[in-house]
Order: structure tokens, then sequence, then C-alpha cells
């Protein structure tokens, strides 16, 4: 968009006008694959926030939010790699730490605002019978002769809570063979929806999303470490207050709401 300036002579020139908030650069999320319902509900919320999304926000007005969602660890390893991201938004602390510890976030921007919980998911039909999880609980009996879907241990947080869990149970050694490794945590519930795999273990919140799978019980917290969310601006954007701005929005009070509507817990600053 150009205005037109006109010069003693009568010359005309285009001249750039000031971009309008709707044309400002979009801010690059990288986020947890189970997040991504609540964060695309969230984007037009911060869009009409006024202005920039929090109090002192971005100057120019609210920019769009633009999302890549996958396995936490694949995305702290893009961010390593120099793709282009303004937020990281981790399913847990240890990958949020890896890239700490290379320098790419800005360490005073880390918040870790919500928690979930890790529950026990089999195909929707035909019902199931609810199940108290506990050490006694023979799951390998459960799975017959079927495989235990979650994200893979090695690098995906799901995996990782799901094998601390199974290890508290005294079950790991039986079932840990036995696991479709999914890449991320919805790729693991989109094999129990299918039927491909008889039991999965995933976060409450991508239960609570699905029509495909019925919850069967729900780790004890002591199973497992905390599901905790760590967001941080990155590096790239340590001058952005668009991006800090986005980060205030997103951990604050006005996206309390929509986060505990999608099944997330709050966690104090």
């Amino acid at each position: 968009m150009h205005r037109r300036h006109l010069l003693a002579g009568g010359t005309l020139l285009a001249r750039p006008a000031r971009p309008r908030a709707e044309e400002a650069r979009p801010l690059t999320v990288f986020a947890a694959a189970s997040l991504q319902d609540a964060l695309r509900a969230l984007e037009p919320a911060w869009r009409a926030a006024a202005p920039g999304g929090a109090p002192g926000g971005a100057p120019d007005g609210s920019p769009p939010l633009r999302f890549s969602f996958a396995a936490s660890s694949a995305l702290a390893r893009q961010i390593e790699q120099g793709a282009p991201a303004d937020l990281f938004m981790s399913a847990d602390e240890p990958w949020m730490d890896y890239l700490a510890e290379r320098k790419l976030i800005v360490p005073e921007s880390r918040i870790s605002p919500l928690g979930n919980a890790l529950v026990l998911v089999a195909p929707a039909s035909p019902p199931q019978p609810a199940l108290a999880l506990g050490r006694g609980t023979d799951l390998a009996a459960l799975l017959g002769r079927g495989r235990l879907a979650t994200g893979d241990p090695a690098h995906v947080p799901a995996g990782r809570y799901a094998q601390a869990a199974l290890e508290w149970m005294g079950q790991w050694q039986a079932i840990g063979p036995r696991l479709a490794r999914a890449d991320n945590v919805r790729s693991a519930l989109l094999l129990v929806e299918r039927g491909e795999a008889p039991l999965g273990i995933v976060y409450a919140t991508d239960a609570r999303a699905s029509r495909g799978v019925q919850v069967l019980g729900t780790f004890p917290a002591e199973s497992h470490p905390p599901v905790t969310y760590p967001f941080a601006v990155t590096r790239r954007a340590e001058a952005s207050p668009q991006a800090r701005a986005a980060l205030a929005f997103l951990a604050g009070p006005a996206a309390a709401a929509a986060w505990q509507g999608f099944g997330f817990s709050l966690r104090a600053p």
C-alpha cells in the first residue's frame, strides 16, 4: 500500500504508508503437538486483543501467529539448526533445558504456566470398564497380543512420561518391547482411534479432544514427573516486543479460561 505525496511543481511520488496491524510480520510459534487445539482457538483472541495482546504490548498491533506443531524434541532440534521460530512451547522441561543450554532462548522469558495428566486410552468401542491404575495393575494382560501406543520414549515427552509410569507400575520390562512408538502424542492417539493399537498412553487433553477413544484410567501423579509446559521467547526474537507480548498473552490471565476449557491445569507463576 502507498500514499501519494505532492511535491512542488506537481510531481507525484509514491511513499510507503505505515503498515497496518494486519500487515505485521507473523510470529512463528513452535509448539508441542498436544497444544494445537487450544492454540488455534486462542489465535483469534490474540489478534483481537488491544494493543498487542498485553499491557504495554506490541506497538504495531497484534500480528498473526503461525504455528508449527510436532514433538518437542523435533521442534527443539529444528530451532538448534536455525529454524526461524519466535516462541517455543514445549511439553516438558528437558527440551526447553536443551535450548537453554545452547543459549537459544531468552532465559528470563521462560515460564511454565500449564500442567496436564497422563491417561490410558482404548478405542471408543466397545465400551470398557474404568480402571484404578496402580502398582498392581497388569497392563500386559490387558494388552493381550497387541501393542501399546505412545510417544517414542527416546525423544517424545509423552513417551518419557509413559515409560516412567510403566516403570513405577513394574510393567516396563513386559511392555517396553511392545510399544508402538509414535513420533508425537497425536500420532499415538490416532493409532488407538483407528484400532491399530488396543491401548495407548496419552495426555488427558488429547483424549478429551477425541471422539475415537475412551479413557480407561488416569495414572497417579506420583507415577511420573509432573507434566508441565514451559514457554519461552527464542533468542532470534529477543528484541521483538511482539514476541514478548504474545508470550505474555498466551501465559497470562486472558488465555487462562481457554486453556482450562481444553482440559489443561494452570500452574502458579
